[in-house]
């Protein structure tokens, strides 16, 4: 199987339109973090569909950087590695809590509720140690990288501007779940989703365009070649 710059870019795009499509499944009948224990199957399927969004995205935005990444400058490299960094830190998180949190659920209930509880973006009641600073380097990354990215394809113009804009925004309003309540958090995840799949086309489509246009002028400047007189001919 021959791999391709085509097929790669495609593949981001797709990937990038399934880690949206996935982070809005997972947001339907969630259940609150305060009633939503660790030991059950719905705890580990929605963190292993976590963590597979999170890998997903991170490819998806690695093949919009590539895409444009001549325009995007330095402000694009930023915004790419930092949001980069708060998807690789959203898949350690959802590992931790698919494999490590429910063996702990029987021998240390108190610190896999702390966990649990900062994770949401509440004070946890106990020390989780470096956990929370995973969680807070993970959220950084989320909203300043989601930001400054959603700029910078804002800015290059290659993919969707109006999927660029919500990125953006969708970032920053994920800041405000701070002081919000929880039920918030599911409705605020969902426009970040739709920014992901609508950038995941973008990107498809660009790709393809950019190789109908690329085949049209190469096509033009053959059939011009065909039919230009030669050298001999203008001679006679």
């Amino acid at each position: 199987m021959n791999v391709t710059s085509s097929g790669l870019t495609k593949a981001a795009g797709a990937a990038a339109v399934a880690a949206g499509t996935i982070f809005i499944a997972v947001q339907i009948n969630h259940p609150p973090h305060d009633a939503f224990t660790t030991e059950t199957s719905q705890w580990v399927a929605r963190s292993g569909a976590k963590a597979v969004m999170s890998v997903l995205a991170l490819v998806g935005i690695t093949g919009m950087y590539l895409r444009q990444y001549a325009k995007a400058g330095l402000l694009g490299l930023v915004g790419y590695l930092v949001f980069a960094a708060g998807y690789l830190g959203m898949f350690g998180v959802q590992i931790i809590a698919l494999t490590v949190l429910p063996n702990l659920t029987g021998t240390e209930p108190g610190f896999v509720n702390d966990v649990v509880a900062a994770a949401a973006g509440a004070s946890p009641n106990g020390d989780i140690g470096g956990l929370q600073t995973l969680f807070n380097l993970s959220g950084a990354g989320y909203i300043l990288g989601g930001l400054l990215f959603g700029i910078a394809l804002f800015r290059t113009g290659v993919l969707s501007r109006w999927a660029a804009v919500l990125l953006s925004v969708s970032a920053v309003a994920t800041a405000t779940l701070a002081v919000l309540p929880e039920s918030f958090s599911r409705p605020l995840a969902v426009p970040q989703a739709i920014a992901l799949i609508g950038l995941g086309v973008s990107l498809w489509r660009s790709h393809t365009d950019a190789v109908t246009d690329s085949n049209t002028v190469s096509n033009t400047d053959s059939n011009s070649a065909a039919t230009a007189p030669t050298g001999e001919y203008v001679s006679r």
